[in-house]
C-alpha cells in the first residue's frame, strides 16, 4: 500500500472518529446534566437554580481555565479518537493517559502520527472496559471485601498509588529532558511544600509549571539556534 492510500485512509478515519465522537460528547454531556435534575424532579427534591449558579460560578471559574490546559496538553497525546474516549470515560490522569502514554511507548509510536493516534485509542478503550469490568467485580465484592479495604495497614498504600505511578512515568522524560524538567519540578515542589492548601488545585497548577517548561524549553531553542 503506498503513502498516498495510507493517508486516504486514515483521512476517512478521522473524518469518521470526529463525527461519532463529537455525537457521543454531546450524548454524554446531555446525560450527565440531564440526569440529576430527573432524578430531583422524579423524587421532588430539585434544587435552587440560583444557589446552584452561583456554587459554579465560584468552582467552574478555577476549572475553566484548568479544564483547557488539559484539552491542549492531552490532545496531542492522545490523538482524536483517544481523546474524545478518554473525556467520555473520564479518569485521565489517574488512568486513561499512563496507559496511553505507556503503550505509546512499548510500540515507539511519537505525538502527533497516524501510529499515535491508532495505539492511544486501543490503549483507552482497554483501560476503560478493564476499568468497567474491575468496578463491577468490585462493586458485588464490596461487602465481603469492606474490612480489608478499610484495614489501617493498608490505607498508607492506597493513599500513595498515584504518586508512585506518575513518579515512576515522570522520573524517563525527565531523565531525557532534565534542563527543561528541573526548574518546574523544584519550584512546583517548593510551592507545595511551603503551602500545602494547593495540593487541592493541582490541575490549575498546570499551567504555571507547564508555562515554565515551554519557556525554557524555547530559551534552550534560541540559545542553540544562535
Amino acid at each position: 500500500m503506498n503513502e498516498q492510500k495510507k493517508q486516504e485512509i486514515f483521512a476517512a478515519y478521522s473524518k469518521g472518529t470526529h463525527v461519532w465522537g463529537k455525537l457521543f460528547s454531546a450524548i454524554i454531556l446531555v446525560l450527565l446534566i440531564g440526569a440529576p435534575f430527573l432524578m430531583g424532579s422524579i423524587l421532588g427534591a430539585l434544587p435552587d437554580l440560583g444557589a446552584v449558579g452561583k456554587a459554579f460560578l465560584s468552582v467552574g471559574l478555577v476549572w475553566l481555565a484548568s479544564s483547557v490546559v488539559e484539552f491542549l496538553v492531552y490532545t496531542p497525546m492522545l490523538g482524536a479518537g483517544g481523546t474524545y474516549l478518554a473525556f467520555i470515560t473520564g479518569n485521565l490522569i489517574n488512568m486513561k493517559i499512563p496507559c496511553a502514554v505507556s503503550a505509546r511507548d512499548i510500540v515507539g509510536a511519537k505525538s502527533g502520527t497516524p501510529e499515535n493516534e491508532i495505539i492511544s485509542t486501543l490503549s483507552i478503550a482497554a483501560s476503560s472496559l478493564v476499568t468497567i469490568l474491575v468496578l463491577a467485580i468490585g462493586v458485588l465484592l464490596l461487602a465481603p471485601l469492606q474490612p480489608v479495604l478499610q484495614s489501617p495497614v493498608l490505607q498508607p498504600a492506597f493513599d500513595t498509588v498515584v504518586p508512585a505511578l506518575f513518579g515512576a512515568m515522570a522520573y524517563k522524560y525527565y531523565r531525557k529532558n532534565i534542563r527543561i524538567a528541573l526548574v518546574p519540578l523544584v519550584v512546583m515542589a517548593l510551592l507545595f511544600v511551603l503551602v500545602p492548601s494547593l495540593l487541592s488545585s493541582t490541575s490549575f497548577m498546570i499551567m504555571p509549571s507547564g508555562a515554565m517548561a515551554i519557556g525554557i524549553a524555547w530559551f534552550l531553542y534560541k540559545k542553540k539556534k544562535a
